[in-house]
């Protein structure tokens, strides 16, 4: 009994003295978590190879675990991004990547949820990182007036940290984007619209009528590869451009999902909704359809990101998929924070997160 009561006062004394001294270990804590935090940075913990992490899974509507369309390539040591939609570059810092050593941002089309967090992700690489020159932004023809726009609408805000800062943080230079404009290629044709150190990117023509130009995009490095699609109908186009991918991330849209949303908002006389449910089913493709594609294509995997409706509800991901889980069983629904290695010299696809 003696030994239980010492052992209790014991504990009891070791909880007063950590309840007493919260302060000094929370900040220890912090301090420690700041440190490594601060130096960390995901790529270089990475083998050689292809990586992709999704740092926005979804559309334009909002959704808890599906940020705007936003996707992290790394080829080597090298970061790229591909459309940069609401939080995008918020979420790549919580991954642990260094926003500062964006190389580049590939636009699919100029869509707002494909662009509105262009500006944020620009400005944070500039003031975040050691850029002496502006962020190069590849999109196809009217990728200027979407650089030019956002350049103009900054232009203040880059004034405003380099005379805060200085050109230590923030030079001038560095401020803002580059366009780097490329002719959308004709169907059956490839683009390359970057070349360098073994990585090559290409782009391909895609169908999102009325839009256009839109198109996605193709990444080879030292044996692997992978295709973004960007938003698309079902397109011959891409299944000839996936012929062996490794992974292939396309977007899907469920229209079984969007005629509930349909019926619902036409029954609370909601006609607004009910029109953009009905009109936006016919410039995406079904989850069935982008099986369809992984499937004749012969991918290694499926990634199936820019996910319309969000998916909220407890078994909805079952109706999303509607049976497409049976015509390719290799696949992944993406969230944000879904990443994948595709090691170099090795034919292996190692999913290494899944989600945030």
């Amino acid at each position: 009994m003696n030994k239980i009561l010492v052992a209790g006062a014991v504990i009891l004394c070791v909880a007063v003295i950590g309840f007493s001294q919260r302060t000094n270990i929370a900040g220890l804590l912090l301090e420690k978590g700041l440190e490594v935090r601060i130096n960390a940075d995901y790529v270089a913990t990475l083998e050689d190879g292809l990586h992709l992490a999704l740092c926005g899974a979804g559309g334009p509507m909002p959704a808890p675990n599906a940020s705007g369309p936003c996707v992290a390539v790394v080829a080597g040591n090298r970061l790229f991004i591909v459309d940069s939609g609401t939080d995008g570059v918020r979420n790549l810092a919580r991954m642990g990547y260094q926003p500062g050593t964006i190389q580049g941002v590939f636009l699919t089309h100029f869509h707002s949820d494909h662009i509105d967090g262009l500006g944020e992700m620009a400005t944070i690489r500039w003031a975040g990182g050691d850029n002496p020159s502006p962020l190069p932004v590849y999109g196809p023809e009217g990728v200027e007036q979407i650089v030019n726009g956002l350049n103009s609408v900054y232009a203040q805000d880059f004034t405003y940290r380099h005379d805060h800062h200085g050109d230590l943080v923030a030079p001038l230079s560095g401020a803002g984007m580059l366009a780097m404009p490329f002719a959308k290629p004709a169907l059956g044709k490839l683009t390359t619209v970057y070349d360098d150190a073994g990585l090559i990117v290409e782009a391909l023509a895609v169908n999102h009528p009325p839009i256009d130009p839109a198109v996605g995009y193709r990444f080879s490095y030292k044996g692997r590869s992978l295709l973004i699609t960007g938003d698309t109908t079902k397109l011959d186009n891409i299944q000839q451009f996936s012929a062996g991918v490794d992974l292939l991330v396309h977007e899907a849209l469920a229209p079984n999902l969007l005629l509930m949303m349909h019926e619902a908002a036409e029954a609370s006389g909601n006609d607004i909704l009910a029109k953009i449910a009905h009109d936006v089913v016919d410039y995406h493709t079904s989850p069935v359809e982008a099986a369809e594609t992984a499937r004749d294509a012969g991918v290694g995997h499926l990634l199936y990101y820019h996910i319309v409706p969000p998916l909220v509800v407890p078994g909805q991901k079952a109706l999303f998929l509607n049976g497409a889980e049976d015509i390719f069983p290799d696949y992944t629904i993406g969230e944000d924070g879904v990443a994948f290695s595709l090691p170099a010299g090795t034919d292996e696809i190692i999913r290494t997160s899944n989600g945030l």
